[in-house]
């Protein structure tokens, strides 16, 4: 059975203090991360093998994550929330002016779906997508992931309408347009390695779904 310990799998964790719960769920979660990282499958990450990596008996699971799927509804939240950092950092260090801003996030948010291609595919049901009703996972939480990122997005693109450097007249339907084309150019980069993609490619997509003028 998928929850059944054997000897082999004993926990040699040694248990937390009282008051240190969250520094178990914070393992539990950073060990779904890591299965995920090698082996790009949610089928990966199980909670016989997740305690195994944490080095704690399954049921111990079941104080922090009522099934699985909590678990990796956990593990996209983490990777919203560091996408989140990213682009956030990126908007901070392109300075004051707005359309430099909204590139720099575009390309951050390229950048990241590059770099931990698992955790992207994830993130946007390419290997994760919960059956509602069936577990712990609810549509509240499904539709709150990515939402401050897109958020920061739609906030971008309306500085550059304010700033006069776009025209975009429907700046959040604008912005849901701008994120799918970086969905897109993300996901067709990673599933079409042998393709000449044009240098600018990026920049022109960003251009011309954000309404961009000089």
């Amino acid at each position: 059975m998928a929850n059944t310990v054997t000897g082999a799998d004993a926990p040699t964790r040694a248990r937390n203090r009282r008051g240190e719960g969250a520094r178990l769920r914070d393992e539990i979660v950073q060990a779904a991360v890591e299965l995920l990282d090698e082996h790009g499958d949610e089928s990966a990450i199980t909670l016989r093998s997740v305690a195994r990596r944490v080095g704690i008996a399954a049921p111990s699971i079941y104080r922090h994550f009522p099934d699985q799927p909590t678990i990796m509804l956990a593990l996209v939240q983490q990777a919203f929330a560091e996408l989140e950092q990213r682009l956030r950092a990126a908007r901070d260090d392109a300075g004051a002016d707005p359309r430099q801003r909204l590139f720099a996030v575009c390309h951050a948010y390229l950048d990241f779906a590059q770099q931990h291609p698992q955790r992207y595919r994830t993130m946007f049901g390419g290997v994760w997508m919960p059956a509602l009703g069936e577990s712990a996972v609810t549509a509240t939480d499904m539709h709150l992931l990515g939402q401050q990122s897109l958020r920061l997005l739609s906030d971008l693109l309306d500085g550059c309408v304010a700033a006069g450097h776009a025209t975009s007249s429907d700046v959040s339907a604008d912005a849901v347009a701008l994120w799918l084309g970086l969905h897109g150019l993300a996901h067709q980069r990673a599933s079409t390695v042998a393709f000449q993609w044009p240098a600018d490619i990026a920049d022109r997509l960003i251009t011309t779904l954000a309404h961009l003028h000089d």
